[in-house]
């Protein structure tokens, strides 16, 4: 219908309307013994003043669908006015009004204006929404975004979610209505109220809720049969880059239970800034990742090194892409770490100032396998790229460790145990500062179960799982290179940095969660338990005994003691290891970088 054809269907039904108003008010006012002249100019003048005062306030521009009390408030004004004028007329043309019928009209005129524009709303929200077949949708958090979130779903013809009530565990606000919504309870009603009132989907509208909220909230809706969403963080509403019925799933990275670790940004800025940056292994996911989060600081140049074409390609058109506005210099080099003439060409090449050390075998059964490979990657190419840092007089060299290097049960552990042992020497030699940081898994990177678990699921199950009781500490990428970034920054040479990640995950927990989050039951997919692989240890520590500080140098982030360091046997193994069977490497290798120095051996701390 277009707006000329919509104006004259609502004069014409305000015409009708305003004057079967005043033909019941007459009979209802008994006051049809009035002078025909009389009423029908008191008719007259009520039904031109209403059209005149509705293109005043442009009622005949609303769109009823999406009526409220503001719509209402106009209509009243319309009709007020257009009795009163009226009134005043008939007062000035016969000297008297009769203020009975006048009442009548105006309540009769506000009810069948009024009543004939919400009756749509009604009919819209009651019966037409009704038979969409739309999800039935519990939202968790009757604040301002969970209204914000309920009234743009009312509204919206094309999403597919009927909200049917909140859940906030504000108990003023239980039992009471919000947009003919009703508050069912608190999150621990979430289970009961889901299946008595057959909920389909799951919002969780709290934006400023931390992640210690979001994984208590979602073990609940995860005991339900509904798929879980969450509303997108605050500053993305506030900024506009979403909109409140824009919902995003629930990512496993949202419930580590903890704030993610921030940074400081002035003292990296001082160190990285107009700078030239290399990293290593710049085409992996932490290495990547370490490249863009450098780039926000605008490092003068930043080499990508990196031994697969591919992946190095990859970042590199990313970054040149996302950061062509700037003056950075992008450079890339294919390289291996493993080859010592190339690790002095590059870095005499581009005298950098800072080097993140990101290269490595990190797969702990392939390295069972390959204990070769392991010492040569993560052994000898650290020792190469440390030693052209030294040799080229870099500020700042960060090494990228593991968990898996405190008290090692597997070679990739025990390489690069023994490479922090090399990179902490280096210190006591060099006027470059060397340091180490320690990772738990990384969410998302090429080396997590994530990306097992995710592919297990679209292929219809089982999960695979080594032991029930398996527990790890998580971290996600950015939050990984943010704590190689900062340990730069709180470089004196020499430390390792350890990132408090909170409480260890079970891995069952998780890939229960992550089934839940895919939109399944775990009858459906299955969990099967495939017995420890080698190398492989039930939980992981952080810091040895020996390595122990007990107070934070910076939030959320510790430092470990200098613990004795085994050059000539490390050394020693280096010459050898090409020579060797390798399950007597696999054993020299454990048995080195589990060796402890009495005399070097430090009190317990507890953290």
């Amino acid at each position: 219908m277009t707006y000329r054809q919509r104006l004259s269907l609502f004069i014409l039904i305000d015409t009708c309307l305003v004057l079967s108003a005043l033909m019941i008010g007459a009979l209802l006012a008994k006051e049809l013994h009035l002078e025909n002249s009389t009423l029908f100019i008191s008719g007259m003048c009520i039904l031109l003043f209403h059209h005149l005062y509705a293109l005043k306030f442009h009622l005949y521009k609303k769109v009823w669908e999406y009526a409220s009390i503001g719509e209402l408030m106009i209509i009243m004004k319309i009709v007020t006015y257009a009795i009163s004028t009226s009134a005043i007329i008939q007062f000035t043309i016969f000297q008297a009004i009769p203020i009975r019928l006048f009442i009548i009209i105006w309540l009769l005129h506000l009810l069948f204006v009024g009543g004939s524009r919400f009756y749509w709303r009604i009919y819209r929200d009651e019966v037409i929404m009704r038979n969409q077949n739309k999800q039935r949708t519990l939202i968790v958090g009757a604040g301002s975004a969970g209204v914000m979130v309920a009234r743009q779903l009312l509204k919206s013809n094309e999403a597919n979610l009927m909200p049917v009530a909140f859940i906030d565990d504000n108990h003023q606000k239980h039992h009471f209505d919000i947009l003919g919504l009703s508050v069912v309870g608190g999150v621990s009603a979430i289970v009961s109220v889901a299946e008595s009132m057959q909920i389909d989907h799951i919002i969780i509208a709290i934006p400023s809720l931390n992640k210690k909220g979001l994984n208590t909230i979602f073990k609940e809706c995860a005991k339900t049969k509904a798929k879980t969403q969450i509303l997108p963080m605050l500053e993305d509403l506030v900024t506009g880059k979403v909109s409140v019925n824009q919902f995003r799933d629930v990512q496993v990275e949202d419930l580590l239970g903890r704030k993610p670790i921030e940074l400081n940004v002035e003292s990296i800025s001082d160190y990285v800034t107009d700078q030239t940056v290399l990293v290593s292994g710049a085409g992996g996911s932490i290495g990547s990742e370490i490249c863009r989060q450098v780039s926000a600081f605008h490092p003068k140049k930043l080499i990508l090194l990196g031994h697969g074409e591919n992946s190095i390609y990859s970042i590199h058109l990313e970054l040149e892409e996302k950061f062509k506005h700037t003056l950075i210099e992008f450079v890339t080099e294919i390289a291996d770490i493993q080859d010592e003439k190339k690790m002095l060409e590059v870095m005499h090449t581009y005298k950098p100032s800072v080097v993140y050390h990101a290269a490595a075998h990190k797969h702990v059964p392939l390295m069972e396998r390959n204990p070769v490979e392991a010492v040569k990657n993560n052994i000898l190419g650290t020792r190469n790229i440390a030693e052209a840092a030294h040799w080229e007089s870099v500020d700042v060299f960060v090494m990228v460790s593991t968990d898996k290097a405190v008290n090692p049960t597997s070679v990739m552990g025990s390489t690069k145990r023994l490479a922090e042992m090399f990179i902490q020497h280096m210190d006591t030699i060099s006027q470059t500062r060397f340091v180490a940081v320690r990772f738990g898994n990384v969410l998302g990177s090429r080396g997590s179960v994530i990306p097992l678990f995710k592919k297990q699921i679209e292929k219809g199950g089982p999960v695979t799982v080594t032991h029930p009781d398996m527990i790890r500490y998580f971290m996600t990428i950015p939050e990984a290179s943010r704590l190689v970034m900062q340990a730069g920054a709180l470089a004196d040479g020499g430390e390792i940095f350890v990132l408090d990640m909170g409480e260890p995950v079970k891995i069952i927990d998780l890939a229960k969660n992550l089934i839940k989050l895919s939109g399944y039951n775990i009858d459906e997919i299955g969990i099967e338990f495939t017995g420890m692989r080698p190398g492989e240890k039930l939980f992981e520590e952080l810091l040895k005994e020996d390595e122990v500080y007990e107070q934070q140098v910076y939030p959320n982030i510790y430092i470990g003691k200098t613990s004795s360091i085994f050059l000539e046997e490390i050394n020693e193994i280096l010459s050898l290891f090409q020579t060797v069977d390798k399950e007597i490497l696999r054993v020299k290798l454990l048995s080195l970088a589990n060796r402890r120095n009495e005399e070097h051996s430090q009190p317990v701390m507890s953290i």
